[in-house]
């Protein structure tokens, strides 16, 4: 009777292991989960506020402000739900805020700035962040856009603003590498980024006419394409002369000299 005992013992205490080590297993799994939905949502909330901060070098609008806000309203949200203690109130401090910044804009929306008035860093590293973010904001619009929180409306004129603040700084790059080849007399390549440069101004200027920038650029191409074709041409050896038919018969028999 003992041993049966001693069995069922050993029996329970196996099962409360087994148990205690599942439950356990859980708990691990549902804390790993925990912390990586914390961190995903912070990687969107940090990767938000870094566009955010470099919005000042764009000619944003209030729109495109409003599409960043929510989404780090919607990341702040969800980490609510899944931070715990000093991390979760931090949370709530900063989405509470977020909330009133919304309000406040919303309350007293600002006209979208001319993009005409855009104008390029003279720094190439400031240069090189814009094109980042121009990059980072069209991909977060099309995302949100996709997820149902952008108004179609919204979405295409804000698009085709991030376009065309890309082509402005495409074409002065091209504009840029066509001087330094020409400098480098690579006279093709040099006229063949101007030539590039010149259609995709021709194509921007059909929508913005009125343009200053545009209207610029396009001619300084232009000078440059000349100057290109200029010294294209004085770089061209020049050709040999025909040689009249007497003069290889007054070589022939012209004194020869002594030496």
């Amino acid at each position: 009777m003992s041993l049966i005992m001693v069995l069922v013992l050993i029996g329970a205490l196996l099962l409360l292991i087994i148990g205690f080590s599942i439950i356990q297993q859980q708990k691990e799994r549902a804390e790993a989960e925990r912390r990586q939905e914390i961190a995903r949502q912070r990687a969107i909330i940090d990767e938000t506020e870094a566009v955010l901060s470099n919005t000042g070098m764009v000619p944003c609008s209030s729109n495109i402000i409003m599409v960043l806000y929510k989404r780090i309203q919607d990341a702040l949200a969800q980490s609510i739900g899944y931070a715990t203690g000093q991390t979760k109130s931090d949370y709530e401090r900063r989405l509470s805020d977020l909330r009133n910044q919304i309000q406040t804009m919303q309350a007293a929306p600002t006209p979208a700035p001319a993009i005409e008035n855009f104008r390029l860093p003279d720094n190439d590293k400031q240069i090189l962040e814009l094109v980042k973010t121009l990059k980072k904001l069209k991909a977060i619009l099309r995302a949100e856009h996709n997820k149902g929180k952008v108004d179609p409306t919204i979405f295409a004129e804000e698009e085709l603003r991030i376009d065309s603040l890309q082509l402005r700084i495409n074409v002065d790059s091209m504009i840029t590498r066509a001087r330094a080849a020409c400098f480098m007399k690579q006279y093709g390549s040099s006229k063949q980024m101007v030539t590039k440069a010149l259609n995709t101004l021709h194509t921007i200027k059909a929508q913005t006419p009125n343009d200053p920038f545009i209207a610029k650029k396009v001619d300084e191409a232009k000078q440059l394409l000349d100057e290109i074709m200029g010294a294209q041409k004085h770089s061209q050896p020049e050709a040999p002369k025909p040689k009249k038919e007497g003069d290889d018969l007054d070589m022939l028999f012209q004194p020869k000299k002594k030496w």
